[in-house]
């Protein structure tokens, strides 16, 4: 079989991880339409019902990471904490994360939802897509930037809100599926202090790195936080 010329190869690989994207987010639009986050509802049984969802609607076999769904305080915890099931209250604040894969390319996509009208909580569910966008801007207006450098500076405009951050990293590497049999250690994927290779660099496959950016807001006198991801690069 011949070999796919590398321009060809990265077209195909910038084509696929946009179009996993895309079909994450309709799988998303899909769970705030059928009021999947809702009073009443435990945080597991919110998981299995968008697991249901992404089977049956968009035909998804496999998930390359675990599949959370967090409510109220459980929002504070970073993806490596595995708290206890929580039920939803009326006023309150929700996020998944869930990391799909369609037709053998990786998607990585987080949103938050607020149950109620509590101010702060509005509030901070809208910082996390203004903290997403300037941290993007930081890393297209400095072309040698680091891992470092971005989790930095994205923590920096998280305190600039009166937010806290909820996780050591703030992104990973991405592609095809496997995405966790890439190489070289947390700091070489992760987006996070002693991360200091550039991050327009190729990865461990040799090929162009492309990167998640994870936005994780926490506020923690009121115990609430919220989550937004997807891709950086592309």
């Amino acid at each position: 079989m011949a070999r796919i010329p590398a321009e060809d190869d990265e077209d195909v690989r910038r084509t696929s991880l946009l179009d996993a994207q895309r079909r994450a987010e309709q799988l998303f639009a899909a769970v705030s339409e059928a009021g999947i986050i809702r009073p009443g509802t435990t945080d597991k049984e919110a998981s299995r019902a968008v697991t249901n969802l992404a089977a049956a609607e968009f035909g998804v076999k496999r998930h390359w990471h675990k599949r959370i769904v967090r409510s109220g305080p459980n929002t504070l915890l970073p993806y490596q904490k595995k708290p206890r099931d929580r039920t939803m209250g009326d006023d309150d604040i929700a996020f998944a994360d869930f990391g799909p894969i369609f037709d053998g390319w990786e998607a990585d996509y987080g949103r938050t939802w607020v149950i109620g009208d509590d101010p702060d909580k509005i509030r901070l569910r809208d910082d996390l897509a203004e903290v997403f966008t300037a941290g993007r801007q930081f890393f297209e207006d400095r072309p040698d930037i680091t891992g470092q450098d971005l989790y930095t500076e994205v923590t920096r405009l998280a305190a600039d809100r009166g937010w806290g951050f909820g996780n050591h990293h703030c992104g990973h590497l991405v592609g095809e599926f496997p995405h966790e049999d890439f190489t070289g250690g947390r700091p070489a994927s992760h987006l996070m202090v002693g991360s200091t290779e550039p991050m327009r660099r190729l990865d461990p496959s040799g090929r162009i790195a492309h990167w998640i950016l994870e936005i994780h807001l926490i506020d923690e006198d009121r115990r609430f936080g919220g989550f937004y991801e997807q891709l950086l690069t592309l």
